[in-house]
């Protein structure tokens, strides 16, 4: 059982599942087959993991296999890159296909055949029409289609057309395989749509062995009943595909007969969920690459300090319905939130330092203090962090002149540090340009682990870092990649990329345990956020990226609500 099917035992109730069990109960099916069929010309993204998340979970849920197939049938927008993505993706997401990998590639012969089926027996012609004409006799939705003027082809004639379409006889775009329905069917899909195109250009799997290649529409569906597809789930924009999805099914000896379902897709705010915006941001350079933290593809997502285990949760907690909606990119982060303060350790780490000296603490010497690694589980343990007489703390957690309600470190005043000590600032120094460089501090020996025997009490706990021990870092900060919770619904979309949504911040100290943690770890820099060690770090400079801050704005959403 993989990662996933742990979490079955919970499994939802939608209207796709009831369909799926009455299936079983009926005897309609015996075994559940579904399929996660992505094309491989980008990166996956959130979307995606809302698929694949139900079609490996109903597999899962009913004792039965959820198949990986690439739908590679367009080779000039696909490469080995995204295969090699996508398998990584679905992984580490929790899922695997075990030996059901498949291509739709590896079913050209077949679906070629089946297409001269369709030709034999009427139902197909090969049309000479320009790509612009077949658009524009095509008709619209309150007008027929006019027919081609060579939907008349005999057989034999578009027979001999088709085979010469595949022995390269022809350039691209002269001539396309048809289906013959109906040009006045008021479901355009209907009306002869293109079955085959000429198209020089290599295959990532079968290379120059084709010029001419099966459109998504035609392969998908016959892919799926070669495979003994039960549930072909799809999303809302292929319910009027279904007509010919079911057409082909009727007019061609397939081994067996899925049966198509459509469910709605995943909309997010303050992103884009557009393969062809993804790609736009991508090579334009507004983002680093595909898997850039800000962007919510899997990989920029893993990078940024995602669990799996929270994109399966939240995928979950949306749950599957019909009608189009949009989901608060808070409820996402708040299930990423949920998981990671369970389950991340806690360290220390100064983003913005200056330094404190204590006076009276012992010149030459330092001491090992005791610090938990997780308060929400015991078992995480505890670990040793070294405190010695000159530290680090937040440049944001001293005033000179504090306002009434700043309990934090000033002049005069006394304040925790963090498992260590309490410390009161005894004076300041300066700058020739008057910014404070450093603090002067005494502390009291009698408050070691933060407690004071005569039982007196200070408002605010700092943390800190050892200035002998600091680890140097660089830290990126991550915010929304779009200012607007839905780009472009005010004019271009690219104007409402957030221009701070990157701030990178040199000079930052960390606690020694931070210096060799592993690429993707995530850890909770206390009182600051959820950081994940980047895959660019070194042990001589880590690389820490701001997964979220410690701010759960949908919790707030929800205990107003109750």
């Amino acid at each position: 059982m993989n990662t996933a099917e742990s979490e079955t035992k919970d499994a939802p109730h939608d209207f796709i599942r009831d369909i799926v069990r009455d299936d079983l109960a009926a005897g309609r099916t015996r075994s559940v087959v579904t399929r996660f069929p992505p094309e491989p010309n980008g990166y996956l993204h959130i979307g995606h993991a809302k698929s694949i998340c139900l079609n490996f979970g109903v597999a899962a849920e009913t004792g039965g296999r959820c198949h990986l197939r690439f739908d590679d049938t367009n080779p000039a927008k696909e490469e080995e890159e995204y295969i090699t993505a996508i398998k990584e993706d679905v992984r580490w997401l929790g899922f695997d296909w075990g030996e059901h990998l498949y291509f739709a590639s590896d079913y050209f012969e077949q679906l070629y055949a089946w297409a001269e089926h369709l030709i034999e027996t009427g139902f197909a012609y090969v049309d000479d029409q320009s790509a612009d004409e077949i658009r524009a006799n095509r008709g619209t939705l309150t007008e027929p289609g006019r027919e081609s003027p060579f939907r008349g082809r005999g057989e034999q004639e578009n027979l001999d057309l088709f085979r010469q379409m595949r022995a390269g006889a022809f350039p691209d775009g002269s001539r396309v395989l048809r289906a013959k329905i109906d040009m006045s069917a008021g479901n355009i899909n209907l009306r002869d749509p293109v079955l085959y195109r000429v198209l020089r250009a290599p295959h990532p799997r079968t290379g120059d062995g084709w010029c001419i290649y099966p459109t998504y529409d035609f392969a998908h569906g016959q892919s799926d009943a070669i495979e003994g597809i039960t549930h072909s789930l799809c999303t809302l924009e292929f319910e009027d595909h279904r007509p010919l999805y079911e057409w082909l099914l009727d007019h061609l000896p397939v081994p067996s007969r899925p049966r198509q379902i459509e469910f709605a897709r995943l909309n997010l705010t303050h992103t884009v969920l557009s393969k062809r915006r993804l790609i736009q941001l991508v090579t334009e350079g507004h983002v680093g690459g595909w898997d850039d933290p800000r962007l919510p593809t899997l990989s920029g997502m893993r990078r940024r300090g995602f669990p799996p285990e929270a994109i399966r949760d939240f995928a979950q907690r949306i749950g599957i319905a019909k009608a189009d909606s949009t989901v608060e990119m808070a409820y996402l982060e708040h299930c990423v939130r949920e998981h990671l303060n369970r389950t991340a350790e806690r360290r220390m780490a100064v983003l913005d330092p200056i330094k404190v000296v204590i006076e009276n603490y012992p010149e030459g010497e330092s001491e090992m203090l005791t610090a938990v690694n997780n308060p929400q589980d015991e078992a995480a343990g505890t670990r040793q962090v070294p405190f010695g007489r000159e530290l680090y703390i937040e440049r944001d957690d001293f005033m000179e002149d504090p306002p009434k309600k700043f309990f934090r470190l000033a002049p005069g005043r006394e304040v925790r540090l963090r498992y260590a000590y309490f410390v009161t600032c005894e004076d300041m120094v300066k700058d020739g340009d008057g910014r404070v460089v450093e603090l002067k501090c005494r502390y009291d020996p009698a408050t070691r682990g933060g407690n004071a025997p005569d039982g007196r009490k200070v408002k605010a706990t700092l943390h800190w870092v050892s200035a002998a021990d600091a680890v140097d870092a660089e830290v990126r900060l991550y915010d929304h990649l779009f200012t607007h919770p839905d780009p472009g619904a005010e004019g271009d979309w690219l104007a409402d990329l957030n221009p701070g949504s990157l701030a990178a911040i040199e000079g930052c100290k960390l606690e020694p345990a931070l210096g060799g943690i592993a690429p993707g770890a995530v850890v909770q820099f206390e009182r600051q956020g959820y950081f994940a060690a980047d895959k660019e770090s070194a042990t001589s400079r880590p690389i820490f990226n701001r997964t979220l801050g410690l701010r759960d704005s949908w919790a707030k959403v929800q205990a107003k609500q109750t």
